[in-house]
């Protein structure tokens, strides 16, 4: 885009598609976009995976609706003992990475996204907590290669509303509090707002130490740059104004375990000449020269960054900036959603964006609905990750019956599971969004939470279908 914020360049083909009508009556979500720009350049692009899986089955046990083939396995659930002993597994399961150990093992780092009145605390454990009025935090679960759970125990505690975060090439987790939160506010000890390393291998190599030069705000997820060690953070801010879509400059790039600590620079994304990203909607508009601001006060001491002066040219900003995951040689971030009722300069069902460090470019590459004529419940995508068979995972956050869908690369979207754990009544429904999906690092086991009841699924069969 120009200064004055025109496209120039080409742009993709809109595309329109209702599909996954399978798994509860009325579902659907639509897609538009062109994903070969999406995949290009990664190694999912390789496999296959044209189409999805087929129909959801019901689910005898009313756990999980999966295509035919498939099958799950109940990992952990809330308010079981963890098998370290140190208390009850936490509940608000959300954002969650899949790291190789040894022997063929699996190492899962799961966060908590308790707040002040989370109901299921992770556990108090000394050298591992922060705060000890936080409730959130991270447990870290270590899986045999046959699937079944070895151990079982806290890796940080002390934290709070721990939403998503991401992994570290060095295979360490980046867990992100949500929230701004100071001492003295709900009853905690210290400030809130802040980024932990942690090994779920072995949690006290990163022990409780937050990362403040990666700024103080509302945190929602992180995806590093395995070329330069940048690391680029989204913020799920829910008034006015929204959240800013950030960078962080390393003094230890790729440093591996605790480098981070040793600090940097943060900066926010400008795009020249728009201030809200959700007026953009136009599959493959890109806007060439992005430009990245000093945050002025990364710590917000007195005003939360999004608030702060960052010059005659303002910054951009969005609404319900979350996951986030890098690909190739770019680094993409969802929007989850933006409604003019709330304040947000358009509105949308949510997008996908694309950046490319070395062109500098950024390029709208999915947007999901509403259409011009389209209503449905399916909305609002959330945590978001490559899958083996050559397209996306997307974690559904929104109203009604909760999904993770698949998108394929050639732009089909269908349904891969469904909730079917009713936390309301028959009358009255209410099903918890999934978050938190991975997969192994040999792409056979996809990994997912339910947030509530907390609920944490292996899911096994033909992905290379």
């Amino acid at each position: 885009m120009s200064e004055n914020g025109s496209p120039h360049g080409s742009t993709a083909t809109t595309r329109r598609q209702m599909l996954a009508r399978s798994g509860a009556v009325g579902v659907g979500i639509a897609f538009t976009g062109a994903l070969s720009e999406l995949f290009a350049g990664t190694s999912a692009a390789q496999n296959l995976g044209h189409h999805g899986y087929g129909d959801l089955v019901p689910d005898p046990d009313g756990l999980l609706d999966l295509p035919k083939g498939f099958r799950y396995t109940v990992l952990s659930k809330e308010g079981d003992q963890l098998r370290s002993g140190e208390g009850p597994v936490p509940s608000n399961h959300d954002g969650m990475a899949a790291f190789a150990g040894r022997q063929g093992h699996v190492h899962l780092v799961r966060n908590h996204e308790n707040r002040a009145t989370g109901r299921v605390p992770v556990p108090v454990v000394d050298g591992l907590t922060y705060d000890p009025q936080g409730k959130g935090g991270c447990t870290a679960l270590t899986l045999d290669r046959r699937g079944g759970v070895l151990s079982e125990r806290v890796a940080i505690a002390g934290t709070a509303v721990n939403c998503a975060g991401g992994p570290t090439p060095w295979k360490t987790w980046l867990t992100c509090e949500e929230t701004e939160d100071r001492a003295g506010t709900n009853g905690y000890t210290k400030d809130h707002g802040f980024i932990f390393e942690v090994d779920g291998a072995d949690p006290r190599r990163t022990g409780a130490v937050p990362l403040t030069a990666m700024g103080r705000f509302a945190h929602e997820a992180i995806a590093v740059d395995p070329h330069r060690g940048v690391v680029y953070e989204t913020e799920d801010a829910f008034e006015r104004p929204f959240g800013l879509f950030y960078r962080f400059l390393p003094n230890k790039p790729l440093g591996g375990t605790g480098s981070l600590r040793a600090g940097g620079r943060l900066q926010a994304m400008r795009v020249p000449g728009v201030p809200d990203l959700s007026t953009i909607q136009e599959i493959g508009a890109h806007f060439d020269g992005i430009e990245w601001v000093d945050v002025p006060d990364p710590l917000a001491v007195e005003t939360p960054i999004r608030h702060q002066d960052f010059g005659a040219k303002g910054i951009t900003h969005a609404q319900k900036l979350e996951g986030c995951y890098w690909g190739g040689r770019s680094v993409y971030f969802v929007s989850s959603f933006a409604r003019t009722s709330d304040g947000s300069a358009a509105s949308h069902y949510g997008q996908v964006w694309r950046y490319d460090p070395d062109r500098r470019r950024l390029t709208l590459v999915i947007v999901f609905g509403p259409d011009t004529d389209i209503q449905m419940p399916g909305e609002s995508p959330d945590n978001i990750c490559l899958a083996p068979s050559g397209g996306l995972m997307v974690c559904e956050d929104g109203w009604g019956a909760q999904h993770v869908f698949g998108v394929t690369r050639h732009g089909e979207v269908y349904p891969m599971a469904r909730n079917r754990q009713n936390l309301g009544t028959d009358d009255a429904p209410d099903w918890g969004e999934f978050a938190g999906v991975t997969f192994s690092p040999d792409g056979r086991t996809m990994y997912v939470n339910v947030y509530d009841p907390g609920t944490t699924f292996a899911v096994t069969g033909p992905w290379r279908r």
